[in-house]
């Protein structure tokens, strides 16, 4: 597998930007880039296919569980897409396209396991850079080697089965559980644990994960 082509930086005229959660603009590639990427890497030997979806009608969104298999590797993540509706009688406009928007967000999200795009989730970026543009400052101590233009090891969701590992399905089906059980919707559930770990719910750890459990229980 190519891992340095999987995660080369993209191009900066191929990086988007949109407003997320507290004020906070996200750089984010179009689904149409991260194939391309998936192409080039995999000379095309690869399939991407949803495995199930939902209709989630509490938080009026569609959610998608996506399979990426590519050289006998498969990645799953998950991927959504709020409801579009007419403002006036709220009927929708086009179930169709929230479903392929889904699986194209749960098809970025699994590709970046494969490490495509995945420095586009940390504070970190290639040109020395945080987030919101300011300069890096490196660690009193710190290595000055190039480990600094690559995800930290807190960014990258690992695939071990250690406490480091990336949280199981199971482990998000019961963050939505127990977070609807208390009242919470989906957005709610995804700014908490955003303000609680900042990182996006998808690449908390298993431990992380368990301690967002807790939390939600106790509340």
């Amino acid at each position: 597998m190519n891992r340095a082509l999987l995660e080369k930086p993209f191009e900066p005229s191929q990086i988007k930007q949109r407003q997320g959660n507290f004020g906070h603009i996200l750089d984010y590639v179009e689904g149409h880039v991260v194939t391309s990427r998936l192409n080039e890497a995999f000379d095309g030997n690869w399939s991407f296919e949803v495995v199930k979806y939902r209709i989630l009608k509490d938080t009026d969104e569609v959610l998608v569980l996506g399979k990426l298999t590519a050289e006998g590797v498969t990645k799953m993540a998950f991927g959504s897409k709020e409801i579009e509706r007419t403002k006036d009688t709220k009927a929708i406009f086009s179930l169709g396209d929230d479903l392929k928007a889904a699986s194209t967000d749960a098809l970025k999200k699994a590709a970046s396991l494969l490490g495509v795009g995945l420095y586009l989730y940390s504070d970190q970026r290639p040109n020395g850079k945080t987030e919101e543009g300011r300069p890096e400052t490196p660690n009193k101590g710190a290595s000055t080697g190039n480990e600094k233009n690559q995800p930290g090891p807190k960014d990258e969701p690992a695939t071990g089965d250690g406490n480091g590992g990336r949280l199981t399905n199971k482990q998000l089906a019961m963050i939505f559980g127990v977070g609807k059980s208390k009242g919470l919707q989906t957005k709610d559930i995804k700014d908490k644990a955003l303000a609680t770990f900042k990182k996006n719910l998808n690449f908390l750890t298993k431990e992380e994960a368990s301690t967002f459990i807790n939390a939600l229980q106790s509340m």
